[in-house]
């Protein structure tokens, strides 16, 4: 892949669940995933060669990092932070030694700043699982510098398009910024057979995609805004941590029109993908 020589897009991709892709330990180390994952596994894999263009590095909201007001992760060399639990004993061991990298957490900073919104920085965390374990398979030689930024606390939707907004320069910077979350997140309901389950994921997903795909940017974003009274919104979202990614992702998007890049189920439940530009 070349570096970067245009406005990149922005994404929102789902992460499914756990350290998913690395469950099976083979002679040569963590190998094959979770067969429920195939299809994003494919996605995730292809990404790289489907954008086209390399970024000079990633800036990444992950689902699983809430501070009170957005904070950066500024450490040259972050660790991994293995926030999953239950899993195989090797799957706390993988490494992705992805350098950090603090001229991009300055200007992330420097950006919200000149928007009037308040953060704050992190030296010592390291990538989450809502980070490590997707990029390993989009950019599985590490060579592309991840910083992380944090969503606020309250998840308010209004303050996440505001902060896509604010970071929107960053993608004719060579940024790629990446809501990293789920689409559909009921922990509770994921493993039901129940037909309703089902219908609720696929009613949230249908209207989810209407919504991101709606030809004017201002519709779209207004209706991300009111998720809440979507079909099916907080039984696919009892908590909306891993949605709120995808607004920092809308907002960032600027008039750029959205569409779905990906589709698939896990368990029965739709889940879906998103890309804007």
């Amino acid at each position: 892949m070349t570096a970067n020589t245009g406005r990149l897009p922005t994404l929102f991709i789902p992460h499914g669940g756990g350290p998913w892709p690395f469950m099976r330990a083979t002679p040569n180390g963590p190998g094959e995933g979770d067969g429920s994952w195939a299809g994003l596994d494919a996605y995730l894999r292809h990404l790289d060669t489907e954008l086209g263009q390399r970024p000079k590095a990633v800036l990444v909201i992950s689902g699983h990092w809430e501070e009170q007001v957005p904070t950066v992760n500024t450490g040259a060399h972050p660790g991994l932070v293995f926030d999953y639990f239950g899993f195989p004993a090797h799957t706390y061991r993988l490494t992705y030694p992805a350098p950090g990298s603090p001229e991009l957490a300055g200007r992330v900073r420097a950006l919200l700043e000149a928007a009037g919104i308040a953060s704050a920085e992190d030296d010592a965390r390291g990538y989450d699982h809502g980070v490590f374990i997707p990029f390993m398979l989009i950019y599985p030689d590490a060579q592309v510098p991840i910083v992380q930024l944090s969503l606020r606390h309250d998840l308010d939707p209004q303050a996440h398009l505001a902060l896509g907004r604010a970071l929107a320069p960053l993608r004719d910077e060579g940024v790629l910024i990446v809501g990293s979350g789920m689409s559909y997140h009921n922990l509770r309901a994921i493993w039901s057979p129940a037909a309703k389950a089902d219908a609720d994921a696929e009613a949230f997903d249908s209207w989810l995609t209407h919504a991101v795909e709606m030809a004017d940017p201002e519709a779209r974003n207004q209706a991300l805004l009111a998720w809440e009274r979507a079909p099916s919104a907080h039984e696919s979202h009892p908590r909306s941590e891993h949605l709120t990614p995808l607004f920092v992702a809308a907002g960032a998007a600027g008039d750029d029109l959205g569409r779905r890049t990906f589709a698939d189920r896990v368990f029965g439940k739709a889940y879906s993908g998103f890309q804007f530009g």
